[in-house]
Parts: C-alpha cells; structure tokens; sequence
C-alpha cells in the first residue's frame, strides 16, 4: 500500500452533501497528480477509515479508491459528492455502527476507535489528509491533527457557520436555491392571498435565512440567534401582505429558530454521531400559530397560509458559479500549503482574501449572526445598512 512518489495525500467529504464538493475533490487531485502525488479518495467520510480492513487481498473498494484526472474531470462539474459522504465520529462510534472484525474489541455501546484510524492512514501510505467539511467533520480533523496526522482542512457547509472564514463551500448555492424556489412559490401565495412560511437549513445559525431575505426573497425571517415573538411577526406579515400589490406576505424560518420563551424543535429524539438531535417542524408551527392570529389584523377573519419545507432542495443539483469557483481556489490553497510542509491549517475566505488559519479554531469558538449589528429585532428582518466594507456576503467570520 506504500507506493508513491512525492507521497499520497487523503481527501475525504463528511457531513451534508452541498454543491461544490466534487470542484474540490477535482481541484486537489489536478493540482496534486501533477505536482507527483498520489490521491486517494477515503469513501463516506470518517466511514471509511472506520470500515477498512487491513488485509492485503481484502475488498475494500467500499472504502477508498485511487483517484485520476479522469475520475474527478467526470465528477467535477456535478453537485454532491461522488466520494459519498456519512455523519460518522470516529471518536463516538456506537456499538452497531462498529464493523464486524472490531466487534471483539471495541464492543461499548459507544467506543473511540481513532487508533484504528490511525492506523488505517499508515495502512493506506497517507502523508497529508484533506477533510473537507463541517465543524463536526472538522472537529475531528482537529482531532486527527492533535493524533500527528498533516491535516490541511476545507470548510463546508450550506450554514455557512464554521468559524474562522467568510464562506463555507455549499452557501452560495443555497442562498441561489433558496431565492429561485421563494420566487416560484409567490405564485401559490399571491393566487390565493396567503401568507408563505417557508422552513429553510440552520441549526444554529440563521445566514441561509438572512442572506436570502436580504436580496428580496422575503419580507421577514426568524433565526436561532434570536427568539421572536410570534404575534408580532403576525402583525408584520399582516402588514406586509396589506401592502403588497397581490396581498401575500414571506417569512423565512430558520430550523433552529425559537418561540419567546420556547426552545428548538426536534423531529424526534434520535441523535446523530456528533449527538445533534433532528431538527424539523418549526416552520408548521409558525404556520398554525400565525393562522390563528391573523384575524386580529383583518376584521376577525383568519388569514390561511402557504407552508413549505425547502430542505434538500437548497443543497442538490449543480453549483452555481461562486461553489465552483471557491473550492477551485480552496483546493489549490491547500496544495500550496502541502507543497510547503505546512499543516494543521483551514483554508478560509477573510475579508475577500483567501488565506489559511490554525485549524483548530473550529473547536475553540463558533460562528452566528451578529444580531446587534445585522438583525433588525423589532422589524424581524436584515438591516439594510453599513455595508460599505463589508465582504461579499456581508456577515464575516469576525461578526460575533
């Protein structure tokens, strides 16, 4: 399994797919093929170091491949990720996620199996790995950099909340899909004079709703930095809809966002390996809530609503041009890093400039929206103000 040249660096993709993975992917094997590396693409994230079997004739096509300008050329303009993807913590792996010939060893209902980790890197020949992921994905780079392994990570997720950078692969396209469906959906709302609630990704925090309100997709949006009050987002939304031409009105909802006085809703009590709870619901019980109260604002008669759950449908399909260009420059950014022995970094955008920053920052802090500055609480929406020097997207890593 040793045999290199310069060496063999690791990629691998965890967490949430989002557009733009397979741009990184393709940009890291180019660039590294041709500086005399070997890649090989570790299969469902953490999985696949988990998963492996350290048998010379053993099948682990399930785990790992070889990559080649071919492979990532064919795979390089899709959304996804053809590496495959999983939610796996390697440092919590539960006892029926554990594979069949670690069982006699690792048999706790929930076990820490990084040596085995580590040993399936020396197993593979890998000198530098590249995660590429969330700050749960990451949490555990910071991890498997703390073990002595040449991390160099890049930041992704459609939240866009890891710390340390401006912009998190997948974001872009969210923002993108999430003013393209909140546009469509007018129709349904305008014909029948509703109010829209729309339920959009943001665990804990509200960029995919703020973003996207900014740029007119709605009139107001509640996210997890602050708790509102929902009868006076039913008094906006009333007013709004009084306003507007075709008698309709939008809110975006973050999933994480909370009632004055009530907590996150969960879909149920299941977990994932990083211990977060399913988020789902928030936007049907805003929609019952503001139904109710609509009637104070239009001569007691309830005011129906138009509810729907965007989801997936925010982080499939094609990247748009931003998640095609950025994991270009991100890819290519954590070659230069290797090309100089550096490691223990995360690629990042700051202040429009690409750079690199110790990676465990990911640990040490986390990224929200700084609702002083850009959340207007009474108005229940962005402020439209101070954006001069700000980065593209307006809210920085540094905001909090």
């Amino acid at each position: 399994m040793n045999e290199k040249k310069k060496g063999t660096i690791g990629i691998l993709t965890g967490g949430g797919d989002v557009p733009g993975l397979n741009p990184a992917i393709r940009a890291v094997t180019i660039r590294a093929l041709r500086e005399g590396y070997k890649v090989i693409g570790i299969r469902r994230g953490w999985a696949g170091l988990v998963d492996l079997v350290r048998e010379k004739d053993a099948d682990n096509s399930n785990n790992y491949q070889t990559l080649t300008e071919e492979v990532v050329n064919k795979a390089g303009r899709t959304g996804g990720t053809f590496l495959h993807t999983s939610r796996t913590n390697p440092a919590r792996a539960r006892f029926d996620r554990i594979p069949e010939h670690l069982r006699d060893k690792y048999n706790n209902e929930v076990n820490d199996v990084t040596e085995e980790v580590l040993k399936n890197l020396d197993f593979l020949g890998i000198d530098y790995l590249i995660p590429i992921g969330g700050d749960d994905t990451l949490s555990y780079a910071v991890r498997m950099y703390q073990e002595g392994v040449k991390v160099v990570a890049i930041p992704k997720t459609m939240d866009n909340d890891v710390p340390g950078t401006d912009y998190c692969i997948g974001f872009s396209t969210c923002v993108t899909r999430t003013i393209e469906l909140s546009n469509s959906l007018r129709t349904v709302a305008g014909s029948h004079e509703r109010l829209m609630v729309l339920e959009v990704f943001g665990r804990y925090a509200g960029f995919t709703a703020m973003l996207p309100t900014m740029a007119g997709a709605a009139h107001r949006c509640v996210i997890p930095e602050y708790k509102f009050n929902i009868e006076r987002l039913a008094e906006l939304l009333m007013l709004d809809r009084k306003f507007n031409p075709s008698h309709y009105s939008v809110v975006l909802v973050s999933e994480g966002a909370m009632f004055e006085g009530g907590e996150m809703v969960f879909k149920d009590k299941t977990t994932d390996a990083f211990g977060h709870a399913k988020l789902g619901g928030i936007g049907d019980l805003v929609s019952e809530r503001l139904k109710e109260l609509t009637a104070r604002h239009n001569n007691g008669r309830s005011v129906d609503t138009v509810t729907q759950k965007l989801g997936y449908l925010v982080r499939c399909g094609d990247p748009d041009a931003i998640d095609s260009i950025v994991p270009m420059a991100y890819g290519n950014l954590a070659l230069d890093l290797i090309l100089k022995n550096v490691h223990g970094r995360l690629v990042v955008l700051k202040n429009g400039r690409y750079d690199n920053i110790p990676v465990d920052i990911v640990t040490s802090t986390k990224k929200f929206v700084n609702v002083e500055r850009f959340y207007n609480t009474d108005r229940l929406r962005p402020k439209f103000e101070s954006f001069e020097m700000t980065p593209l997207f307006i809210m920085t890593s540094d905001s909090h």
